[in-house]
């Protein structure tokens, strides 16, 4: 064993030995600045890290629009937004945000940090955070360049740990801390008050709980997104043969997709696309008998709250992005497919393809109405029966 590989082998131990006793960690920082997705899969992150250090606080580094539902879903005790592009900001206001967050960061003096976004901007805030147990990926999912460092000190394994799918990624941290996975299973609750939302808005569309299939037709990229008349093809199938109407869900940006449903749907279609928060969301998904919908947060989300998911997925592997152990249906077209919009399709880039769009609606609908069937015969399903 080399000197160096002896000093990492006891660093270990010690870390191990700490963390089996609760000791030296009080404050921990996450960061985790990617999306709504990201964040739901984290959620199983730091609830073991919660469950090794009893004591300790979390904070998270988070995109600005997901500082309230992080906190509200107990995810971290604090949220501290930042937005790393550069989204029209000049350069000088660009580099005052980043010297803010990082004296804010640093005035924590924080014990253990953990960085998920791995991105060359989030690692180098990483190790100007100055915490003394700085966890990162090595090899990262961008290699570094040749002048770039490592700026963790505790490594770990960059292609997840315990299974295939992305989620054991975020998990993988708590190896390298010499930690074990007490509970892999992302896991939200909706609060109260957004149960209070929610009905009022199901009682609004004239919904009841599980008697609707929540469909969010939009994503974080356009490639990902199955047309918005094929949705409303497999919405109008599923209402002619189970009664189950259909609620959209989804952000203010994804309103022109569901107005496009709305409009082409010739059954009865409810929508609370833009008028929701996402604890309202978290509340409506819970609600929903299913979850139909693209590769995307909210489907993240459904599974989450232990609603049975359809996902469709086009270059993205569902064995990497799935529905985590809910009952689920995915459909990925056969690859390598005969490219259906040439010149515009990135190939290296799974969220700028448009394999989706191959999907056929006879297929979807047939996996959407079969996966209704499998929880209609489940005793706690709360599904109404069959028309």
């Amino acid at each position: 064993m080399s000197p160096a590989d002896f000093l990492i082998w006891r660093f270990r131990q010690i870390i191990s030995m700490n963390a089996s006793l609760g000791y030296g960690i009080r404050s921990i920082l996450i960061i985790q600045m990617k999306y709504i997705g990201d964040v739901t899969l984290t959620s199983a992150l730091t609830r073991n890290l919660r469950l090794a250090y009893p004591q300790a606080s979390v904070t998270m580094l988070c995109a600005p629009g997901l500082k309230q539902f992080i906190v509200a879903q107990g995810i971290a005790d604090v949220a501290i937004g930042f937005q790393s592009g550069g989204r029209g900001r000049t350069l000088g206001k660009r580099l005052t945000d980043y010297y803010a967050v990082i004296s804010a960061l640093r005035g924590q003096k924080f014990d253990l940090s953990i960085e998920l976004t791995d991105t060359k901007t989030s690692r180098i805030m990483h190790r100007l955070t100055g915490a003394p147990l700085r966890v990162g990926f090595d090899p990262p999912e961008r290699p570094f360049k040749f002048w770039e460092i490592q700026m963790a000190n505790v490594l770990a394994a960059p292609f997840g740990h315990g299974g295939s799918h992305y989620l054991y990624r975020y998990l993988s941290p708590l190896g390298a801390l010499g930690l074990a996975v007490q509970d892999p299973t992302p896991r939200l609750q909706p609060t109260k008050i957004a149960q209070e939302e929610c009905a009022r808005l199901l009682s609004q569309s004239g919904l009841a709980k599980k008697s609707y299939v929540a469909v969010h037709a939009g994503a974080g990229s356009e490639g990902r997104c199955w047309p918005p008349q094929h949705f409303a093809a497999v919405i109008d199938e599923v209402y002619a043969k189970t009664g189950l109407r259909s609620l959209l869900v989804g952000g203010p940006d994804e309103r022109p997709v569901a107005q496009s449903i709305v409009e082409t749907a010739t059954s009865p279609v409810a929508s609370v696309v833009g008028k929701a928060s996402l604890e309202v969301l978290v509340a409506s998904l819970a609600e929903a008998a299913i979850f139909l919908g693209n590769d995307s947060g909210p489907m993240h989300v459904a599974a989450s709250v232990g609603t049975p998911a359809v996902g469709l997925f086009g270059m993205q592997s569902p064995d990497l992005w799935g529905p985590f152990v809910v009952p689920n249906k995915t459909l990925r077209p056969s690859l390598p497919c005969p490219c259906i919009a040439p010149g515009v399709c990135k190939e290296y880039n799974p969220g700028a393809v448009y394999c989706v769009q191959r999907l056929q609606v006879a297929e979807v609908a047939e996996a959407t109405l079969d996966l209704i069937g499998e929880v209609r015969k489940s005793a706690h399903s709360g599904m109404p029966a069959a028309s």
